[in-house]
């Protein structure tokens, strides 16, 4: 018993040393020095401990009990010292310093659309002058709109030209291209002549690269009415390219091939990024694709219920991320969708 009215002694000498200590506190690094010397590893404090194994069984729990709570109120004294000390410290602060109105302030950010944003803008704007309407449709299609009412029944060998995302409800998938929108707009509107724009996210499987991604914006071109000739078609996308581009812009159509349009075509701009010497963006050609075109295929007309012996009409599907590279020389697709705030802040 006298051991243990000895350690109760000893622990309340170092509480009321320890909580004397304290008050003479100023500063942070006093703070930790007392922290040590009264509460650290070497402390009087935890020498208590190192005695508790020479007390009987039954007196061990007291003692425990007590260096707890003395612990306990050392820990709630160093929080409340820590706060006076704060609160002095701000108060000294708040009174000699001066805060000098006469320094520049931190300039506010502002949030800038995205340069797919400016570009697709930018096209609206160029063919809300030539006279075409924005459609819009679904970005979610049936295997029917998306394949088989644009010539391409099932086990067509063109349907591998797009590497599809199927999702798993039986013939529904995530459009290719912007295409099927073709069928709605001529549904919508049969048999009035139409003029439409469809813009919109497509999403394909595709490798990565400098100039490919899996998903990417496209606006598709339609106009279908009486007498229209592929000369129509040549004329509003040289027209398109040479107010997007300017009035020096070099261009070139391709023959090519797609099940929907007959005869078809693929147009080229001179690259801007590297001026047709050759760059990983234009893959050395000096040329960068930036639509796909050709006149509507009769049986699409037929599909989206206009004659065919009465009716023609022009397609085209531009990409915006591939025009957007030429129109501020970006060297890689894949910025776009990085999230890059570094890369977003260039554009206004």
């Amino acid at each position: 018993m006298a051991e243990q009215a000895q350690l109760f002694q000893d622990l309340e000498r170092i509480r009321q040393v320890a909580l004397e200590d304290l008050q003479g506190i100023q500063d942070e690094k006093e703070l930790q020095s007392w922290r040590s010397q009264h509460m650290g590893r070497n402390s009087l404090y935890m020498q208590v401990f190192s005695k508790l194994p020479e007390l009987p069984k039954e007196e061990r729990p007291l003692i425990g009990q007590a260096a707890n709570k003395i612990k306990n109120d050392l820990e709630t004294a160093l929080e409340a010292r820590q706060f006076e000390l704060k609160a002095k410290s701000l108060k000294q602060s708040l009174s000699s310093e001066r805060l000098d109105i006469t320094l520049p302030g931190r300039r506010v950010s502002h949030g800038r659309l995205h340069p797919s944003t400016l570009t697709l803008r930018k096209i609206y704007g160029i063919f809300a002058e030539m006279g075409f309407q924005i459609y819009r449709s679904p970005d979610v299609e049936t295997d029917s709109y998306n394949f088989e009412y644009l010539n391409m029944p099932a086990y067509h060998p063109a349907r591998d030209m797009w590497d599809t995302f199927f999702t798993t409800t039986p013939n529904v998938l995530l459009r290719t291209h912007t295409s099927p929108g073709q069928i709605h707009a001529m549904r919508e509107f049969a048999p009035d002549p139409i003029r439409v724009i469809l813009p919109g996210m497509v999403y394909r499987y595709e490798q990565l690269s400098t100039r490919s991604e899996i998903q990417f914006n496209q606006v598709e071109l339609l106009a279908v009415g009486r007498d229209i000739t592929f000369m129509d078609l040549k004329g509003t996308l040289e027209d398109f390219t040479r107010r997007m581009f300017g009035e020096d812009a070099r261009t070139r159509l391709r023959p090519s091939y797609f099940p929907f349009t007959e005869p078809s075509a693929e147009m080229d701009v001179r690259c801007y990024v590297c001026g047709g010497s050759g760059c990983p963006v234009c893959k050395g050609s000096g040329w960068v694709e930036i639509l796909g075109c050709g006149m509507v295929h009769p049986v699409v007309l037929r599909y989206g219920g206009y004659d065919p012996s009465q009716y023609t009409g022009f397609a085209a599907g531009l990409g915006p991320e591939r025009i957007t590279l030429n129109r501020y020389r970006i060297d890689d697709i894949r910025h776009f969708w990085a999230n890059d705030i570094r890369f977003l802040e260039q554009f206004s």
